[in-house]
Parts: structure tokens; sequence; C-alpha cells
């Protein structure tokens, strides 16, 4: 399976029906992405920072077929903001194969911006950071994805990242903020490369 992934973040209708909808569609549109080569990774409802009615949608190894089909997705069910990034793994996940992630907990997406010639350093020092990070805490990272760059960005030398974690729950997130342990002094590194960073916490509601 391809390591290309694309996430949709998108603003949908209030309520339960728009939710149940989604995922309706979601659901018809596997097979088409299934006969291209992809598959849905998740679907995730908003817990904190994002507006009650965003969500955001994990696809892996969509080709240019099923590529048509989600903007007919998109189109269907975005009511405001709708945004469509292009992913490609890090670091994690380290393999092609299908990423399957783990149900219950909630889920983190970290986006980060920093310079582009600082990626390859960024990356090596949230690396080095998670075995000590996910040994001393119920969490996991499930993905450190670089995001296409749009011309802006390309001029300017920048380079946006995800940053995927699923934590059990918010205290264990709190928890993991300690600053005294190896991780955070190696995040502490990496922080100084950041030029911007904002997370959000959310529920996975499909796989």
């Amino acid at each position: 399976m391809s390591a290309a992934f694309t996430y949709l973040r998108l603003s949908i209708g209030q309520g339960r029906q728009a939710q149940q909808d989604l995922d309706s569609r979601l659901q018809a549109l596997a097979p088409r992405l299934q006969a291209d080569g992809g598959r849905l990774v998740g679907r995730f409802t908003a817990q904190l920072g994002w507006a009650a009615n965003e969500t955001a949608v994990l696809l892996q190894g969509i080709g240019q077929e099923s590529s048509k089909a989600v903007r007919e997705l998109v189109d269907a069910v975005a009511v405001g903001a709708a945004e469509v990034t292009e992913l490609t793994p890090t670091a994690r996940p380290a393999r092609e194969g299908p990423l399957v992630l783990a149900p219950g907990g909630i889920y983190v997406h970290r986006w980060f911006t920093v310079e582009t010639p600082d990626l390859e350093r960024f990356v090596d020092l949230s690396a080095q950071a998670w075995p000590d990070f996910e040994g001393r805490f119920d969490t996991q990272i499930f993905g450190l994805f670089r995001a296409s760059e749009s011309p802006a960005e390309a001029a300017a030398a920048r380079t946006r990242l995800l940053l995927l974690t699923r934590y059990a729950d918010h205290g264990v997130w709190e928890a993991s903020r300690d600053p005294s342990t190896e991780a955070m002094q190696i995040f502490a590194q990496r922080q100084l490369l950041t030029r911007h960073t904002i997370a959000s916490s959310s529920l996975l509601v499909a796989r």
C-alpha cells in the first residue's frame, strides 16, 4: 500500500445527523477507495481546540480516481471551511503498509511549522524522544507527516508537519508535559526549531 496520506479538515452541519451522514458517505466511498488502492484510516470528532462541527478524516494511498471521489465527498458535506492536505510520512509510520489506529483514548493533532533546512533535525529529535515518551506514559505516536508545501511556503522555505498522537485521556496528556523527563528535554530542543505550532484533541469515531 502507498505511503501517501490525505488529510481532510472539514466544517460540516451541526448535530448528530450531519455526523451520521458523513459516516454513511465514508462507508459508501470505501469500495471506490479500495479499488484504487486506498483506504480510510480514521475519522475524528472535536474535543478541545476545534469547533463542535469540525471533523478530520485521514485517508491512505488514494490515487487519481479516488481523489475525484474524495473531492465529491468534500463538496457534499462541507458547509464551511474545507482543507485537503497531502501528507508524506517521516520517521513514522516507518514502513509502507496500512496504518492502523488504536481505539479509545484521545487523538491529538499537532501542527508544526519549521524552516525547511531544519526539517531533518526536527524529525531526528522527535524520533529520539519517542521511546522515552511512550515508555513513561500511556501514549502512542502514530505518525509525523510532512505536509505538501504551498507556493508561499516553498518561497519562504517553511514546511508544515502533522504529529498524530494517541493519549489514554487528557490527564495523561497533562502528565506528559513534565519538563524533567528525557523526552521533554529533547522536545525542548525541537521547540527551538519551531516557528509555529497548534494542537487540538479529538476522538476517533470511525476507521
